[in-house]
């Protein structure tokens, strides 16, 4: 993809979660106070490797959990805006997958459809198609992030648009795949689904891989710097799962800075090593 071409998509990424970020603000007016009508004691805990270390400790809160649905979304657009004035006129074929990671996270304000089904009629149909937007979404984020890990271990591709369809082909087979259940729901606004312990051990599969494939790199290509951005990755993607997946404030204020430091490592150890390039 032309350096013209990856600067027009994360323009049009900014402005989707943007849109993302505005709908999600304009639904928090009417699904805040629906929030007392729900009790997260009849819903099933949301699970996560934050919420496995706090749920003895801590109990789940639905408004956390609205604010760390609206709180990727905030990211994303940070996150684009940011790589966009940074990369503008750099060329990395990994940066555009980190775009597309930072970029999934937006749809997550989707899951503010369940307290607006609380004061608002909104047919299951369209609580089934936003919980399969997000399962999508996050799917094709991790996957995105494990594309930018194996292109910095030396894959090599003029054309991202192949990686980029197969990534989204997979994403869709699972979300399409998966069954969800729209009168289960757990305590981070999300609808259940099922195979939920295949997919985690999916996630956590493909999460190992791509530190190791940034490891690999470090040793291929003989920097360093990408030793930090094999850190700033598993950063990025662990605080990105306590935020998603996140039911308590101590989750939403651990999670969004990890994944901000994370993205900010990556970020700022690529443009260092394609400056010059």
């Amino acid at each position: 993809m032309t350096l013209s071409g990856r600067n027009s998509v994360l323009k049009a990424g900014i402005a989707l979660s943007s849109a993302f970020l505005v709908a999600g603000l304009t639904a928090s007016f009417f699904a805040i106070p629906a929030l007392a009508r729900m009790d997260a004691g009849e819903m099933a805990r949301a699970q996560g490797w934050f919420q496995t270390l706090t749920a003895w400790r801590v109990g789940p809160s639905l408004l956390a959990a609205h604010f760390t649905a609206l709180a990727p979304a905030l990211y994303s657009l940070l996150a684009l805006a940011f790589v966009y004035s940074f990369f503008e006129k750099t060329q990395s074929p990994e940066i555009l997958f980190v775009a597309f990671f930072a970029a999934s996270l937006a749809p997550e304000v989707l899951r503010l459809a369940i307290p607006l089904g609380e004061v608002r009629d909104i047919p299951s149909l369209y609580l089934a198609a936003s919980s399969r937007a997000i399962i999508f979404s996050r799917y094709f984020g991790i996957f995105s992030m494990f594309a930018a890990s194996v292109h910095a271990a030396g894959y090599k591709s003029q054309q991202n648009r192949g990686a980029i369809l197969m990534i989204a082909a997979v994403a869709l087979f699972i979300a399409l795949g998966v069954p969800v259940d729209t009168h289960a729901r757990d305590t981070s606004l999300a609808v259940l689904s099922g195979y939920a312990s295949m997919f985690r051990l999916v996630e956590i599969g493909v999460f190992l891989m791509t530190a190791v494939s940034f490891l690999v790199a470090a040793r291929t290509r003989g920097s360093r710097r990408f030793l930090v951005i094999a850190m700033g990755a598993t950063l990025a993607m662990a605080g990105r799962d306590a935020l998603i997946r996140g039911d308590t404030w101590i989750a939403l204020a651990v999670g969004l800075p990890m994944l901000c430091a994370g993205t900010w490592l990556v970020c700022k150890r690529l443009h260092g090593i394609y400056l010059w390039l």
